[in-house]
């Protein structure tokens, strides 16, 4: 496996999270228009200890670390986007909650709505048939969530940040130098996205929760609850798989609905968006070398 298979991250407010094997970054454009920066080291039990290398529980304890740093990160860069001060006990408290909330609703709209909406069809239906329906039920969801985040008019800015993430880190990852005008030219599509992430949860479900059948809605909402962190370490794992043999027809076939999906979620950045996504990964690179 490359060194630089590790780096990946997220969009945030007027910026770009960058994380690697040992090191995350933030770097923000603030109202002045100075790229404002943090970097911070990563629990190294996590991401390179033995807890690293045990396929499904490493994706749920590096998922579940993964929405804690991405959520911190975005609460930070608005406050440094709108160049006002935050008071810290109130940061703190108000980023558990909100990763409370995020993960709540999360699993509410995505995992449990879909089986209770198929549950109410008025005939009975084969267990196969209601698993695959209750699988396109989240699937919209899911498309129709990104499509209607995708049409807010704050969120043009951030998706193009997005955009200027991916370019970033196919760009290293294709050995190009981190200039602007070489990084422009990669792609905004990146297989390890976590949009694929949830179209994987999505195709996974429905191959994890076949053998349920279709029990009574108390269970069944209790067995998606129980079969959810066996799906998201499966998916953990496919994108991991999917990502090392990004290389073959076969793998690329595969993956090409995860990378479509991507155009929901990622819009074309321009030179100064591109600017801020270099000098977070170079916070990153500089703090691991």
């Amino acid at each position: 496996m490359s060194e630089s298979f590790h780096y990946g991250g997220q969009a945030v407010i007027e910026g770009v999270m960058m994380r690697g094997a040992h090191r995350m970054a933030v770097a923000v454009r603030d109202p002045d228009g100075e790229i404002v920066t943090r970097s911070e080291a990563l629990d190294p039990a996590l991401y390179s200890g033995p807890i690293s290398r045990i396929p499904l529980l490493r994706g749920l304890i590096m998922l579940w670390d993964a929405l804690g740093l991405g959520t911190k990160a975005l609460m930070w860069s608005a406050e440094v986007a709108s160049g006002e001060a935050t008071d810290q006990g109130a940061f703190k408290g108000a980023l558990g909650l909100t990763t409370v909330l995020a993960l709540a609703l999360g699993v509410g709209l995505f995992m449990l709505l879909p089986g209770f909406l198929v549950s109410l069809i008025p005939f009975p239906l084969p267990a196969l048939v209601s698993n695959l329906l209750e699988g396109l039920v989240r699937l919209g969801l899911v498309v129709a969530y990104i499509w209607a985040v995708g049409r807010m008019r704050e969120m043009a800015r951030v998706f193009a940040y997005h955009g200027a993430e991916h370019k970033a880190v196919n760009g290293y990852e294709a050995g190009a130098p981190l200039t602007v005008a070489a990084i422009q030219a990669h792609s905004t599509a990146h297989t390890r996205c976590g949009t694929s992430f949830l179209l994987t949860v999505v195709v996974i479900s429905v191959l994890v929760l076949a053998p349920f059948g279709r029990p009574p809605l108390g269970w069944l909402i209790l067995s998606r609850l129980l079969a959810l962190p066996l799906i998201a370490g499966l998916a953990y794992e496919w994108i991991h798989l999917s990502a090392r043999l990004s290389d073959q027809r076969w793998m690329r076939w595969l993956t090409a609905p995860n990378l479509a999906l991507q155009r929901l979620t990622t819009r074309e950045p321009d030179d100064g968006m591109i600017e801020v996504a270099i000098r977070a990964l170079e916070m990153v690179l500089e703090g691991e070398a």
